[in-house]
């Protein structure tokens, strides 16, 4: 479906380090280690994991599956294939290289504190829901816990859990699967409806009384609203309220928000939760200093066969042109006009 060459854009940009010594003293290489996890923290968790494990819900769509280094030894593969592939990628995965985001003495470190901390240490990394991460008082969310660890099947009997545990599954599996693998399931197969959603970063809690028709019936506990008490993501999550649209445009606003919105947001800005760690990050649709030089024939090529070095697929496979033409009449309706004729503009699409 898509993904993906994800970086974590909550926190600032991993500092720039000075170029690596020769010599490295052990007080030197204990801030190289971690100046190595900032920047697996930032870039490479998404689909590897926190602990290195590749347990996130982006590694169950990835075929083959990202490399699971609590499983591998340093004796398995090599410091000089691992920074190639840091470097230039894995023709047929999706590992992307990063020559053209990070510098080599980046690639070196954090090559380095994947090879210590998990192939060798087998740690379990820093937890990212930290305050230095944004996410204070993270015990707030602890309905959800059970589910996230697999102390609780997330497709275990629902009038067999207590209010509480009903209150976390749902705030589960509204929010914290964007990130987290599905954890433990009594049964296989996707117990979950795909779809795009942030995730309810600071100022949220499982007590909140949202008033979310259908979310929840009565006895069931506290209503969860992830939508509306998600930020700073939620607001580009709600799609754009709009009348009188023709039926190529209404087929193409289903066609937007099932597929593209995943990634360029539903309000076309590039900046939902997944949009912001994609890099580069999503067009903005509705940014007018490039729209306005982007016509429909130019949009038309860009969706047909994708662009190279980001995570802009070729859709010429999966949508035919009637639907190609939808989703741009919808663009053009939701977002920016478009105009007919060659781009005028130099830049990236």
């Amino acid at each position: 479906m898509l993904v993906v060459a994800l970086a974590a854009c909550s926190d600032p940009p991993p500092p720039t380090a000075p170029a690596p010594q020769i010599s490295i003293a052990p007080s030197a290489a204990s801030a190289e280690h971690e100046w190595g996890r900032r920047i697996y923290n930032f870039r490479c968790y998404f689909c590897h994991g926190y602990s290195g494990d590749a347990q996130t819900l982006a590694s169950t769509y990835l075929a083959p599956r990202p490399r699971d280094f609590i499983a591998t030894s340093v004796e398995q593969i090599s410091r000089e294939k691992m920074l190639d592939a840091v470097t230039n990628g894995r023709t047929g995965t999706a590992m992307l290289g990063f020559k053209g985001i990070l510098q080599p003495n980046e690639i070196a470190a954090v090559t380095d504190f994947v090879r210590q901390e998990f192939m060798v240490d087998k740690a379990t990394n820093t937890r990212y829901h930290t305050p230095e991460n944004g996410w204070p008082d993270h015990q707030r969310y602890a309905a959800a816990f059970p589910f996230a660890t697999g102390i609780i099947a997330i497709d275990a009997p629902v009038e067999q859990m207590t209010p509480e545990q009903r209150a976390g599954r749902r705030l589960y599996m509204a929010s914290c699967v964007s990130c987290h693998d599905r954890s433990k399931v009594s049964e296989p197969g996707a117990p979950w409806d795909l779809r795009p959603l942030s995730y309810p970063r600071n100022g949220f809690s499982p007590g909140d009384n949202y008033a979310s028709p259908g979310r929840a019936s009565p006895g069931d506990g506290p209503k969860v609203d992830a939508i509306t008490s998600a930020t700073p993501y939620a607001l580009h999550d709600k799609v754009p309220q709009l009348a009188g649209l023709s039926k190529q445009e209404q087929r193409g606003e289903a066609l937007y928000q099932q597929n593209c919105a995943f990634c360029h947001a539903a309000d076309g800005t590039g900046r939902n939760w997944i949009g912001s760690f994609l890099e580069p990050h999503p067009r903005d649709l509705t940014q007018a200093a490039f729209m306005s030089g982007m016509t429909r024939e130019r949009l038309a090529v860009v969706i047909r066969d994708g662009l190279p070095e980001t995570s802009m697929p070729a859709w010429k496979s999966v949508l035919p042109e009637p639907d190609i033409q939808a989703v741009i009449a919808y663009i053009a309706r939701a977002f920016h006009p478009l105009a007919t004729g060659p781009s005028t503009t130099g830049h990236r699409p």
